[in-house]
């Protein structure tokens, strides 16, 4: 059996009450905004945030090849491109853009050789999309590295001297 006192009822009567006067009204939860969420006006995007050219969804229709570097081969443009080579790819790539990175070596098959000229062969718009969409174990960087890090990253590479 259940044994309430009055000292118990009273508190219960006069929390309830101070939830009330202090606009703790559970019962109009309804009227919150986070239940409505459909009257609630969705603000204007600021300039440039959804990209109108360019984009992923524009890159996977594109012709790797026809893909330009906007980027001009210079010390700052290759200093950009090694920074972000540091950040994002010395881990598998290694310091020296061997494919000898600390974390590279226990993938198969190992990260490529920037330096091999089967690298350098290719344009600058296919390792771009490359990189920005991933092939075989390397990651999709598209979403990560922004637009002129991924072709600074380029320069950089560029500036690697081939080997064999």
């Amino acid at each position: 059996m259940i044994r309430i006192t009055n000292r118990a009822l009273l508190m219960t009567v006069g929390s309830l009450f101070s939830l009330f006067l202090l606009g703790c009204n559970y019962e109009r939860m309804y009227d919150q905004e986070s239940v409505r969420t459909y009257k609630t006006a969705i603000p204007d995007m600021p300039e440039g945030t959804v990209p109108t050219k360019g984009g992923i969804q524009q890159l996977k229709k594109a012709d790797p090849k026809a893909l330009k570097n906007p980027l001009v081969s210079n010390s700052d443009s290759v200093a950009q491109g090694e920074e972000t080579y540091k950040y994002f790819c010395i881990q598998c790539h290694g310091p020296q853009g061997d494919g000898k990175g600390t974390v590279g070596q226990s993938f198969a098959p190992l990260p490529s050789n920037l330096r091999d000229a089967r690298v350098h062969e290719q344009t600058d718009g296919e390792l771009f999309v490359k990189i920005s969409l991933g092939f075989r174990r390397h990651p999709p960087l598209g979403d990560t590295v922004s637009e002129e890090d991924r072709w600074a990253t380029i320069v950089y590479i560029r500036s690697l001297k081939p080997r064999g």
